[in-house]
């Protein structure tokens, strides 16, 4: 049995990657140009996946009662196949199943972008906490114990939907603002890919101070929106190619307060928004938009900073030709020496470049 397992699960997970990609793809070509979200008035799909016909039968009909619409699974590699061609709204997993077992199949959704956010449920006669712990680090999101209780059953399930619901609103607005960042970028054809570039750096650099995993993730969203508020500069001042007057100058230092404002009200935002407000302070308090000093200005945007200011010193421009890495870190020391800089951290980026070559990779 364990060699069957380990044949089937790399199986599993080829047809779970290939298969979510060919249908996500559709979904989008579909629903482009619309922005209507039809999923609250459809009826909730609940996957009910036993090997053992007498138990699935029980929950589909409780389920059935409570208006759900419920299809069954009698083994974990259907359960796969199913999730991806019907999209579930939430599975009710059994735990013990012959070839793959309801551990496997909860790692295996849990682990692919598509299918994360759907809600499983364990339902298992196991009581014993090793299981539960076992469950757990799958990704489960709740248990229960056969036989289960129909107003328990009902309560959980109705729950973990509605939570699911809201995850997926928070995920699509994200989506949307990443997307709208694109369009930024794309608007100025002589950046490239810059925003990619940064997310990058972000993570390898990052990872070189030794950051915590969301400290890393707000510096690679970073990456994407620190200058989304220049969807609110005019086109006149955004591509101008020559030197900006003092007025234009002061129209494009909006951008970083458009972009706060844009972002505020997703509380996934909080630790990615000073970053796009802060990137453009300097350590003596020269920047903008508000004069902070040294400490005063939060740590991720100083760190975001410097990649920053890198990227596009080693990347060519209208105005400039690309910059060697020597180059680039001469004129950033030369910064760092009139005040701009914080010392420590510039120190810390020269070991960076000059130790590792990893950053050198194009994304992934």
């Amino acid at each position: 049995m364990m060699q069957q397992q380990t044949q089937i699960a790399p199986l599993l997970t080829n047809i779970l990657v290939s298969e979510t990609h060919d249908l996500f793809v559709s979904k989008t070509v579909q629903n482009q140009g619309s922005t209507v979200n039809s999923f609250d008035s459809d009826v909730p799909r609940i996957l009910v996946v036993d090997d053992h016909a007498a138990s699935r039968m029980t929950a589909v009909a409780l389920l059935a009662m409570e208006g759900y619409q419920v299809i069954e699974a009698d083994s974990g590699y259907t359960a796969i196949k199913l999730v991806i061609q019907k999209q579930p709204d939430l599975i009710l997993l059994d735990v013990m199943m012959p070839e793959m077992d309801g551990y496997q199949v909860c790692e295996l959704l849990k682990q692919n972008e598509h299918t994360r956010l759907i809600p499983v449920i364990f339902i298992t006669a196991l009581n014993d906490r090793r299981s539960r712990i076992r469950g757990i680090e799958t990704g489960a999101d709740d248990f229960l114990t056969k036989p289960f209780d129909r107003v328990e059953l009902a309560a959980r399930v109705k729950s973990l939907i509605t939570q699911k619901r809201l995850n997926e609103d928070l995920d699509h607005a994200e989506q949307v603002l990443f997307s709208i960042a694109r369009a930024i970028e794309s608007r100025d054809p002589n950046t490239g890919n810059h925003c990619e570039r940064l997310v990058h750096l972000g993570k390898t650099f990052g990872e070189h101070l030794n950051l915590t995993r969301n400290q890393i993730r707000d510096l690679m969203w970073g990456g994407f929106l620190h200058d989304i508020g220049k969807v609110g500069i005019p086109d006149a001042v955004l591509l101008k190619k020559g030197k900006f007057t003092a007025e234009e100058w002061d129209i494009m230092k909006q951008h970083v307060l458009i972009g706060e404002k844009i972002c505020q009200p997703l509380r996934s935002m909080r630790g990615v928004i000073p970053i796009i407000r802060h990137h453009h302070e300097r350590w003596d308090g020269s920047g903008y938009p508000d004069g902070l000093i040294k400490d005063d200005i939060p740590y991720l945007a100083q760190v975001f900073q410097v990649i920053d200011i890198f990227d596009a010193l080693i990347n060519e421009r209208p105005y400039k030709r690309a910059f060697t890495p020597e180059e680039a870190l001469a004129v950033m020391v030369d910064e760092t020496a009139k005040g701009w800089r914080n010392p420590k951290l510039m120190q810390q980026f020269i070991e960076f470049i000059c130790c590792f070559k990893d950053w050198q990779l194009s994304p992934s």
